[in-house]
């Protein structure tokens, strides 16, 4: 059995976990087995609605008051018993901050291995497990010799694109225990760099600024064209690093991970360590005065030229 787990995100299936369903579509095809999907915690209710669109052998709600509220405790608990039940060879989660804090819990208490950031899967002879290292400067191809194992996707890893729809055949609730004894930890609201942090995983369309803007001065030339497009900013890092932006604005290898539909590129080189951080935009759209820019390499529309003279023009043009 292959066993997605799906994670919360303001009372929507957060967009890694919907890319860990398609992979474990793939696992189950793969492999021939089984695939079954946990709802867990926190509005489960609307996990459940949701995941009813999938293609799946079984939808499993593990629903319980002490865990109401995300707790690292409490769901590495309620998990390690649906593992220890249902036995599944392959646990699959998108690679989000709440598993990097929960899952590596559930390693330690069942003894099992954890394959975090993967980013890709080789299923000849294997399957076998791709993730980067040095820095996203080189990947290692990993094989598990257990029985079972955890696993996490970085985003992109596999597409949303590639979700089956349907339905599936059996639906079943999950008996959780749990006692006081067993949370001993009490989590802080989700997730923010600060009170005004920015959850770019969540965003649809992202202007990403790069050094290419050149002065700090120029950040409102760039902001107006994002608020015409209703879209969020992000960054390189060195414009996180020169103070132009704060630290959860920046996308890569050492901010956050993003996949929006459409990603625009203003003056960003496109150093490996960034491209990480986006490569799993639905699209690319980069303008850089450099015709040598890395960036043009993953971009699906390249635009020669200098965003101090384009991007006024442009969001003049989307105003009207």
């Amino acid at each position: 059995m292959i066993l997605v787990v799906l994670e919360n995100q303001r009372g929507k299936i957060h967009p890694f976990s919907i890319e860990a369903v398609a992979a474990g579509q793939k696992f189950a095809e793969q492999l021939n087995c089984e695939l079954s999907i946990l709802c867990i915690g926190e509005k489960v209710d609307d996990l459940k609605s949701q995941a009813q669109n999938f293609k799946a052998n079984k939808l499993i709600t593990a629903q319980h008051a002490m865990i109401d509220m995300y707790s690292a405790d409490g769901y590495s608990k309620v998990l390690s018993d649906v593992i220890s039940e249902l036995s599944p060879k392959y646990v699959l989660m998108g690679h989000s901050y709440m598993v990097r804090d929960f899952l590596p819990r559930v390693s330690a208490k069942l003894n099992i291995p954890f394959v975090s950031d993967i980013i890709s899967v080789d299923f000849n002879g294997g399957p076998h497990f791709s993730k980067q290292v040095f820095n996203a400067k080189l990947a290692t191809s990993i094989e598990v010799s257990s029985e079972q194992a955890l696993l996490s996707f970085q985003s992109a890893a596999f597409s949303s694109d590639d979700l089956k729809e349907g339905a599936p055949e059996e639906e079943v609730q999950f008996n959780v225990e749990l006692s006081d004894n067993d949370i001993k930890s009490h989590s802080e609201p989700e997730f923010q760099e600060s009170s005004s942090g920015v959850d770019l995983t969540a965003a649809e369309l992202i202007v990403s600024i790069g050094r290419g803007i050149e002065s700090e001065d120029n950040l409102p030339i760039m902001q107006s064209l994002a608020d015409a497009m209703g879209a969020e900013v992000a960054s390189s890092r060195p414009v996180v690093d020169m103070g132009w932006l704060p630290p959860y604005r920046q996308v890569g290898s050492s901010g956050q991970v993003v996949s929006p539909k459409l990603y625009f590129s203003l003056g960003v080189s496109g150093a490996i360590q960034h491209v990480v951080g986006m490569k799993g935009s639905k699209n690319i759209l980069a303008i850089n005065k450099d015709e040598d820019a890395p960036i043009f390499e993953i971009a699906d529309y390249a635009v020669i030229g200098d965003v101090l003279e384009i991007v006024p023009k442009l969001t003049e043009e989307i105003n009207k």
